[in-house]
């Protein structure tokens, strides 16, 4: 039927076009998108600023290879920097190259602090990509299985376990603490604001790297351009006061163009010099216009309160449709980073989503139905999410699927 890889479960449909945070299939059926491609349509689907900007560098150049001078590269730097209080950015295709990237770093960082072997602490269903380091550095050991031997110099601890973590970073040959602030793939776990505090406090008096992933959990969907941010205000402290020393970001970055990077500041930044790391379409000029166009429109578009209000409005309205519903254990989530947790595997939902409500959903860690709608949702599409959702998990419950 088809000479691609069978690396993926797809499902029986193809989409024709897009507006905003809707699809059409190639038949003209119309599907409400609540997932935005895990996370990357942060504009959702044809915004005609980002098609605007994307066509006119096309009409430009695409690409000359980073041997030379990138202007839009170092725009978009500089605003990623501003709005972050980090110092510099390398950019990369993805998250897990982005991570790949931060991964290397801390290794350099404690090479020249003379430590042959470092080590990097990593928390349990965390996801940092499929590559062997990121993957690695992944709790996820059905996505690590066949892959053996692994790279070593990761140490792993439970998701948000201090105790754990004081213990860990016992070992002298520690150089950084990798972790998200929301766990994505780990089925929208939060690290809780005091947690985060506590991790900045321990890694600042130890001489080790805080390093956040925030894939999937940066560029507004939180409400905050970045989930640390997120944990910053919810404790009411300045955002400088939680910032890490390592970020990475991709997804949401480009609004589908693929775009990662990798921040560093204090004593994070300069580590990397000249030969130390590299890519050959990282940060090309298609890119960067992406990011830099993603970036302006969620800032003049108010894009950041609202996802902090229709992530509100989404979640206390499946919070009241399930509260008398038990095989709905939670509904969790920070901005449009939702996650409903079931009492049992609920993975068939995806598909009866996609055929009878023509929802586009997605299920993590086997029972936690994840929604990430693009940022640009509008109050009655928000509303339409949850009208379409919980009938289906009202019956699969009930065992009628």
């Amino acid at each position: 039927m088809t000479h691609l890889m069978n690396t993926y479960a797809r499902l029986p449909v193809a989409f024709a076009h897009g507006a905003g945070v809707w699809l059409t299939d190639e038949a003209g059926n119309r599907y409400l998108d609540a997932l935005a491609g895990i996370a990357v349509s942060t504009l959702g689907h044809a915004h005609p600023r980002l098609a605007e900007a994307i066509c006119a560098q096309a009409k430009k150049v695409l690409h000359t290879s980073n041997l030379y001078r990138i202007p839009a590269q170092e725009a978009l730097a500089e605003r990623l920097c501003a709005l972050s209080a980090m110092e510099e950015v390398f950019f990369a295709n993805s998250g897990a190259e982005a991570n790949e990237g931060a991964i290397k770093l801390a290794r350099l960082y404690g090479h020249r602090r003379g430590i042959a072997r470092p080590k990097i602490v990593v928390m349990e269903q965390a996801f940092h990509g499929r590559t062997l380091a990121a993957l690695s550095a992944t709790g996820n050991v059905k996505a690590q299985q066949g892959f053996e031997p692994l790279v070593e110099g990761f140490v792993r601890v439970p998701f948000g376990d201090l105790t754990a973590l004081t213990a860990a970073l016992a070992d002298s040959d520690v150089v950084a603490v990798l972790f998200e602030v929301i766990q994505g793939e780990g089925g929208i776990r939060l690290a809780a604001p005091e947690v985060v505090r506590a991790i900045r406090e321990i890694t600042a008096a130890r001489g080790v790297l805080m390093m956040c992933d925030e894939v999937q959990c940066g560029v507004g969907r939180t409400g905050h351009w970045f989930g640390w941010q997120w944990a910053a205000a919810a404790l009411g402290v300045a955002p400088e006061a939680l910032a890490p020393d390592v970020m990475t970001l991709a997804k949401g970055l480009g609004s589908g163009v693929p775009l990662g990077a990798l921040l560093a500041r204090g004593p994070a930044a300069g580590v990397f010099g000249p030969g130390n790391h590299g890519s050959t379409f990282g940060g090309n000029p298609l890119a960067c216009v992406a990011g830099l166009t993603t970036l302006a429109v969620i800032e003049e578009e108010g894009l950041l309160a609202n996802a902090a209000a229709r992530g509100a409005q989404l979640k206390n309205a499946l919070q009241q449709a399930f509260a008398d519903l038990p095989a709905v254990q939670e509904v969790r989530g920070e901005g449009l980073m939702i996650g409903v947790v079931l009492d049992r595997p609920c993975g068939a939902l995806v598909r009866t989503a996609l055929e009878e409500a023509r929802l586009l959903i997605n299920v993590t860690a086997e029972r936690v139905i994840r929604l990430l709608p693009p940022l640009v949702i509008s109050e009655a599409e928000t509303e339409e999410i949850a009208a379409r959702l919980v009938p289906l998990v009202r019956r699969f419950v009930r065992g009628e699927e």
